[in-house]
């Protein structure tokens, strides 16, 4: 396991590896005679326009059928739904591997994404060659790579940030700081609430013996519930926001966001006093002394508010776009991901070696999301394919079928809490355009949207931010939360266990509270 001061930059030797793995057969497609393919064949129309939070660009008007907006053969409607059995299987090896062989999956899980990643892309490129390679080249460079550097700098900055003195976590405790966790994840993004906070959580109950419930709790409130304010809380919204839905027009969710936390916040309360009673009933002795609460490393607030400040503004201008393997991002996206990587080495360079070994700082939870979710990004795209083809791909009998808002809250939040939540929510939001302004601009259709079928919206947004909740693949912090528990001595349930256990028990049922009271 890597210390602070090992493989501190680990995530960029292992992107540079990627491209350079993938980059090998782009070179045999560019000089395929047979083909007459070059990599400029498969370059995104200039049309396209570039979303800086999540890295997807969309076009302004809809794909036709056969030609997909990038410029060569639309997938999503000749794909089958087999093609998604990887994806299915790098899931299931998250869930059952951990179980099963333990002592292999913690040495060899990267092996195992990279084995379900080429599962997926050989017999992809096989196939359908330029079109395949332009798809992945697309999801690592528009989707992963600013995926990962927006985790590994929001990891690296928070982990600067060490909270000394007596914080013990009594039931009122514990309740005060997933309030303010969640209060924060709308201003701050989920993960960067949830980087800030996890820690200072961790150590506040390290003396309590179940635990376990207290960090998915977290994972609920402060990693999703609580980012669905503003476009600065979760990437669905800030996709929203640059398809033109007013900033603060997001608040619309704070009746459905404050019954979601309330409920769960109660539950957590007398879930947490009953498990504290049990145990002791208050603080032991040799811990009761208090010193005072005292924060170490708030230099790195700084570094933390550029990060966000990065993120917002990226997504505010637009500077054009260079094609880099033949996908075009913008300017402004790849100086947003500079920024973000700037933030994370001035943190580094700037907070001492032993404020990270007193916050028990290492790099293993990072490197791990690195690597599972390169195979989950790449496993996932004939996913996402199929579900932007809508009515024209095989899962069209699932977008035929929603019609009203409860439809839009259940079957867009399903959807997100396994793939990933911003092109789900595109997806339903171009869908509840097209359904009630056809042939309409988009610029026109959505200030219509968003006050005659206000309710719609709402679904959305609330459904794909909501349900990220529900898995641990479900929004970006969530395994990362569960990584650093795990490495604090924190037991953790299994895939399954954590939806069979959680999911199904505490956050579904009080999605159907807000379902009879918003939607219904």
């Amino acid at each position: 396991m890597s210390t602070p001061g090992r493989r501190p930059i680990v995530f960029l030797l292992w992107i540079v590896v990627i491209l350079f793995i993938l980059a090998q057969p782009a070179v045999l497609v560019a000089s395929d005679q047979q083909q007459n393919i070059s990599i400029d064949d498969f370059a995104v129309d200039s049309s396209l326009e570039s979303h800086p939070a999540t890295g997807h660009m969309e076009p302004e008007g809809e794909a036709t059928l056969h030609e997909g907006a990038h410029g060569h053969a639309d997938l999503g409607p000749i794909l089958p739904l087999w093609s998604c059995v990887p994806f299915a299987c790098m899931l299931l090896s998250i869930a059952l591997f951990p179980l099963l062989a333990p002592e292999f999956w913690h040495h060899h899980f990267g092996k195992v994404s990279g084995f379900w990643a080429a599962t997926m892309a050989v017999p992809f490129l096989f196939v359908y060659k330029g079109t395949a390679m332009y798809e992945i080249f697309h999801i690592l460079l528009a989707d992963y790579v600013p995926f990962i550097i927006l985790l590994w700098s929001l990891y690296t900055v928070s982990g600067g940030i060490l909270l000394k003195g007596s914080l013990r976590g009594t039931p009122l405790v514990n309740v005060a700081i997933l309030t303010l966790g969640t209060l924060l994840a709308s201003w701050m993004g989920t993960t960067g609430a949830a980087m800030l906070l996890i820690r200072p959580f961790l150590r506040a109950n390290n003396y309590r013996k179940n635990r376990t419930f207290m960090v998915v709790f977290f994972i609920f409130l402060v990693a999703n519930v609580g980012g669905s304010l503003t476009p600065l809380g979760d990437p669905p919204l800030f996709l929203g926001f640059l398809h033109g839905v007013s900033f603060f027009w997001t608040m619309h969710i704070l009746p459905h966001m404050l019954t979601v936390s309330g409920l769960l916040l109660v539950v957590y309360f007398f879930l947490d006093r009953y498990h504290f009673h049990r145990e002791a009933g208050r603080v032991p002795a040799d811990e009761a002394e208090k010193t005072p609460l005292k924060l170490v490393g708030i230099h790195n607030f700084i570094f933390l508010g550029g990060i966000i400040g990065a993120v917002l503004i990226s997504g505010m201008v637009d500077w054009g776009h260079v094609n880099v393997l033949g996908v075009h991002r913008g300017i402004q996206d790849w100086v947003r991901d500079g920024l973000l990587i700037a933030m994370g080495l001035f943190s580094m360079v700037t907070t001492s070696l032993e404020i990270r070994e007193d916050n028990d700082f290492t790099w293993f939870p990072i490197i791990e999301v690195a690597y599972l979710f390169v195979g989950i990004f790449i496993t996932m795209i004939p996913c996402l394919l199929i579900l932007k083809a809508g009515a024209h791909g095989h899962l069209a009998f699932l977008i035929n079928a929603v019609k009203a808002p409860v439809h839009y809250f259940w079957i867009t939040g399903a959807l997100s809490g396994f793939l990933d939540n911003a092109p789900t929510y595109l997806t339903f939001f171009n869908t509840a355009l097209g359904s009630h302004y056809p042939g309409m601009a988009e610029a026109q259709a959505v200030p219509l949207l968003m006050t005659e079928k206000i309710l719609y919206l709402e679904a959305i947004s609330a459904g794909a931010v909501f349900f990220g909740a529900c898995s641990y693949i479900g929004n970006a912090p969530n395994f990362m939360v569960r990584s650093i528990a795990e490495e604090a001595g924190t037991p953790m349930p299994s895939f399954f266990g954590y939806i069979l256990k959680y999911t199904l028990v505490f956050l579904l049922p009080a999605f159907a509270v807000v379902t009879f009271i918003f939607f219904f």
